[in-house]
């Protein structure tokens, strides 16, 4: 997914959570957060956002981005949020208890492929998500089938 679509999807989740009445501002660019703001409790929080093309059942995160979350002051609220094909999920990481760290070879940049690196990662299993929402399995097309059908298709 390149950076143009990323920016709009991230965009868009602020939007929704605004709806439902969370303070955010997108942030994106090369912050270690892609939104910041008030939760719809007055919290002080941040959000880091990951968009999959892939479904993978652990959700995974670097953790020298983990680590710039957590070393931001103790009040604010640190969220991973993660989308894919099968869901959103929503992770509270302040006081969440971590797998072990593993590390992987992975590209160096999210948006494109190319060199690969060695990375330190955590793989967040999704019943460690706060808030999860499944797509449905439904027999019609979703409305996210042609997006990705056209993705495939023009790769």
């Amino acid at each position: 997914m390149d950076i143009e679509k990323t920016t709009k999807w991230e965009k868009a989740v602020v939007q929704i959570l605004n709806l439902d009445g969370w303070q955010l501002k997108h942030i994106g660019g090369k912050s270690r957060y892609d939104a910041k703001g008030l939760t719809p409790k007055g919290f002080m929080a941040v959000i880091e956002m990951k968009f999959r093309n892939k479904y993978y059942e652990n959700k995974m995160i670097e953790k020298k981005k983990y680590d710039a979350l957590m070393n931001l002051p103790g009040d604010v609220v640190k969220l991973y949020f993660v989308a894919d094909p099968k869901g959103n999920y929503l992770y509270w990481l302040n006081n969440m208890t971590l797998p072990p760290i593993e590390t992987v070879l992975a590209s160096k940049t999210t948006y494109w492929g190319g060199d690969k690196e060695s990375k330190e990662v955590y793989y967040l299993p999704e019943s460690k998500a706060s808030v999860v929402s499944v797509n449905d399995n439904d027999p019609e097309p979703g409305p996210w089938t042609e997006y990705f059908n056209n993705r495939k298709k023009s790769k």
